[in-house]
């Protein structure tokens, strides 16, 4: 096999998808094209900001289109595409004329889909990784032609999760271009959907475990209600060795009850107020020391 030696055209819109791409430039890869979410209007002024994937491009002077557009200009171009996190479903009317492969933050089949790393720290994997696959017109469901395993540490979140698996893909990415894609081996094995995170997963459930608990602190923007005040749960930690508290009864020392213990919470991030130590939190309250979270 040999270096791949096509244009890519890159698609893609996140951080994790950027530190892909600018990889990809340092390892002398041609990136004829990108394609990525359109600049967002952020804050209450009329200003729009790049997305990350759109910054590094404007920075290494590569073209960027938001759609489909230029790929279809330009269909008679023998190039290969790399999706990273784009966030839309490709059309085969596309794929018929470019093929394109996907840096995937599973080890597929398990977690096909739009929240692989989140649905790994919520089901308490302890392995994850990366797969380079063949994207097809159905989800993630094409062969795979590189993959990397990386173990899923208690101290994982689904941000410094995803930030690791950016940089094991690209490295994986680049090796498995330079090296030449050969052919790709059918997925096996038993297959799990990620699906997105809804609003309502974001709430904690005191009455789960403590380790249910932590791995929702640790996977979502999770929070908990004080009366109709919003609570964002940053950091917690297991804590044990301590009196029974019910579940979601919070006492002056940060403890929060839970069905099997409780979790002591570290940082907190009160509605309207920047992210906080919760013991610093608990001592600014007017209130009883005892307060009971639903």
């Amino acid at each position: 096999m040999t270096r791949e030696a096509r244009p890519l055209v890159f698609l893609g819109t996140p951080v994790a998808a950027a530190t892909i791409l600018s990889e990809l430039i340092r390892g002398g890869f041609e990136i004829a094209h990108v394609v990525t979410r359109a600049d967002a209007r952020r804050g209450r002024g009329s200003s729009t900001t790049p997305s990350p994937v759109k910054q590094v491009a404007v920075d290494n002077a590569i073209d960027v289109s938001h759609d489909m557009t230029w790929l279809q200009e330009n269909s008679e171009r023998e190039m290969l595409g790399v999706v990273v996190a784009y966030g839309k479903i490709i059309p085969a009317s596309v794929l018929s004329h470019t093929p394109m492969v996907n840096v995937h933050f599973s080890l597929l089949p398990r977690w096909r889909g739009a929240a692989p790393v989140e649905r790994a720290i919520l089901a308490g994997d302890a392995m994850t990784g990366v797969c380079i696959m063949n994207v097809e017109e159905t989800l993630d469901t094409g062969d795979v032609f590189a993959q990397r395993e990386m173990n899923i540490l208690d101290s994982h979140t689904a941000a410094n999760l995803t930030t690791d698996l950016a940089l094991l893909g690209a490295e994986l990415l680049v090796d498995t271009l330079n090296s030449g894609l050969g052919a790709g081996v059918p997925q096996e094995g038993e297959t799990t959907y990620a699906t997105k995170v809804s609003t309502d997963e974001l709430r904690l459930d005191w009455n789960l475990s403590s380790i249910e608990v932590l791995r929702r602190v640790r996977a979502v923007r999770s929070y908990t209600m004080l009366g109709n005040q919003r609570l964002k749960i940053i950091q917690a930690e297991l804590h044990q060795n301590t009196e029974q508290l019910s579940p979601g009864l919070c006492d002056a020392t940060a403890c929060v009850g839970t069905r099997d213990g409780a979790v002591r919470l570290v940082s907190v991030q009160p509605e309207g107020k920047a992210v906080m130590d919760a013991a610093s939190w608990l001592r600014g309250r007017s209130g009883p020391e005892i307060i009971q979270f639903s």
